[in-house]
């Protein structure tokens, strides 16, 4: 048997410590200020110990409370997401995906809708993390697209979602100058995307370059250093991918284009259970991604 409070208590709590104030909890989940008291008196019993400091009108949660409540909301999320999927109509199926950050944020997200529109049926839940999954432990996602690499396990199958092309991306602005690339750069402010498949160091030494010996502003995610790039903060060494659409708005150029070496990563990769493979909603994602990924790879040549 689990040991945990009574869930009425937690839930009590949750809206309390969320709003601060056991009146707006009470008005929230229909009880009077009296019963919210007395149940969270009750649930201070159990831990033997006060989770609010009470002031003249509003409560505040003590450090052990804002602890709990942290890991309730997480809990409270996926437990509501689970109750909206029972309502879903009968041939409705979700689809869990999770993904590295950048990608579902830069690449992904945007595109989504064309997915939902092609698929009606299928509503997409979105989650994100920077580490790989394990898809034979976490059960309650389906597919998992991760960066830089993706757990080899019995029972996954796991595929490249393609070349990316890695290449130094600055606003327009920066880029125009009667100096010659190869001398530009060296004037230009480098800006470290850290996740990055290619190095500062390394983009100079494939191009026979001496690297500037000064700070450089960084970052530890592309969707950051991209946006930093579009600002005209500096130059970054990112993925072409990731930035289609600054690059097809011409919020960013390839700095030299035609001049440099160019870097090409198998940089993302898709995972899902071997057997689910084949199911409608895995299925119809998987070839809706390749085909778009094909699609953007092929429009940005």
């Amino acid at each position: 048997m689990r040991r945990i409070p009574n869930f009425v208590l937690l839930r009590t709590f949750e809206a309390a410590a969320r709003l601060q104030s056991f009146a707006l909890a009470a008005q929230e989940l229909h009880l009077t200020p009296s019963t919210i008291s007395h149940q969270i008196k009750e649930l201070e019993d159990y831990f033997g110990r006060a989770m609010f400091v009470r002031r003249n009108r509003q409560v505040e949660p003590t450090p052990e409370a804002l602890r709990l409540l942290g890991s309730l909301s997480r809990v409270f999320d996926v437990v509501e997401a689970a109750c909206a999927e029972v309502q879903l109509a009968p041939d409705a199926q979700v689809l869990a995906v999770y993904a590295a950050p950048s990608f579902a944020v830069k690449w992904l997200g945007p595109r989504l809708p064309e997915f939902s529109a092609a698929h009606p049926n299928i509503t997409i839940r979105l989650s994100t993390g920077a580490e790989p999954l394990d898809l034979t432990r976490v059960h309650d996602v389906d597919v998992a697209i991760s960066y830089g690499g993706a757990l080899e396990r019995p029972g996954m199958e796991t595929l490249a979602l393609g070349v990316e092309r890695i290449l130094p991306l600055c606003a327009p602005q920066l880029a125009a100058s009667e100096t010659a690339a190869a001398a530009r750069i060296r004037e230009l402010t480098l800006i470290d995307s850290q996740l990055s498949r290619v190095r500062w160091a390394d983009w100079f030494a494939a191009n026979d370059l001496r690297m500037p010996d000064r700070p450089r502003p960084s970052f530890d995610r592309a969707a950051l250093a991209i946006a930093a790039a579009v600002d005209g903060m500096g130059v970054i060494l990112e993925s072409s991918l990731l930035a289609a659409r600054e690059l097809s708005r011409g919020e960013l150029v390839e700095f030299g284009a035609g001049v440099f070496h160019q870097f090409k990563k198998e940089t993302h990769f898709l995972s899902c259970r071997s057997n689910e493979r084949k199911r409608e909603k895995v299925g119809a994602f998987i070839s809706w991604l390749l085909g778009t990924l094909d699609s953007t790879a092929s429009a940005s040549r």
